[in-house]
Formats: structure tokens, sequence, C-alpha cells
């Protein structure tokens, strides 16, 4: 259903208790600027007109929306103490500013023997004196070709 909308704003604008309760009521939804001007049966021009003269049009407009979020919130309150997890998370959040950590702690619990340690240790050890004498050997051994072959040259 499509309602009559003016065309031309009107010269004389009051806010009567009429158009201040279809304020309220339009605040209370949720509507803001032109979509709250026009729900309230006004052009956005006569609103923001009336906003400028008449202190009660933002009053029923800061008290519709007031009254909204009582309302909800209310609700949301139910909820969480109704054992909501959801609801009582969104206040936490919302309300509170409560923020989920963002790191993840892990323990993990390992049992070493000492007696292992050092085994693996001692093990380490050797391998690297082994690989060691294997390396200066086979350096003694060129070091020692090349002095025989220099030393054949002579």
């Amino acid at each position: 259903m499509f309602k009559s909308l003016p065309l031309t704003a009107r010269t004389e604008l009051k806010a009567t208790e009429a158009v201040l309760e279809r304020l309220y009521q339009a605040a209370s939804l949720g509507l803001k600027e032109d979509a709250l001007a026009l729900a309230a049966g006004l052009l956005p021009v006569e609103y923001r007109r009336l906003m400028a003269f008449d202190p009660l049009v933002e009053v029923a407009v800061l008290k519709g929306r007031a009254d909204s979020e009582q309302e909800a919130a209310t609700h949301l309150l139910e909820a969480a103490r109704a054992g909501d997890a959801k609801a009582a998370l969104a206040i936490l959040q919302h309300t509170h500013g409560w923020v989920a950590k963002q790191q993840v702690q892990v323990d993990v619990n390992q049992q070493i023997s000492i007696t292992t340690a050092l085994e693996e240790a001692q093990r380490r050890v050797i391998e690297a004196r082994q690989v060691e004498a294997l390396t200066h050997e086979a350096t003694d051994g060129k070091a020692t070709a090349l002095r025989t072959y220099a030393s054949a040259d002579l």
C-alpha cells in the first residue's frame, strides 16, 4: 500500500503530540534521519526544521531510541539469566567490552630420563670425534700425497 506524500514542505509546522508520538515510534524501531522523518509522516526538510526549532522533537527521538534499547537489553539479560550462552557472550562483548583470548596455550607433559639424556649426549660426542678423526686422516693423507708428489718433481 502506497501512502501519498506531500510534494512541498508545509510552511507552518508544529510539533504536536501526534507528530512527537510518530517520531517516538519511528525512533524506537531504529530508524534514523530521512527514514525516521518519512516514517513519521514528515518530509526530511520538515523534520530538520522541527529539530532546529523545537527541542521536544529531539527528546522524543532520543526517548524512542532509549526505550527500544532498554527493551532489547532487558530481553537479552533475561535470556542470559535463563542459561543462554550466546546471550551471555553478547552481553560480555558489547556491554562490558570483553574480548576472547586470541592465543592458545598448550602444555605438554613429557618425562625425560636424565640417564637417557646423558647417554645420548655421550653417543653424539663419540660420533663427532669419529667424524673428526676420519676428516683428519683424509686431510693428512692428502697432505702426505702432496708432499710425495712435490718431492718427486724435484
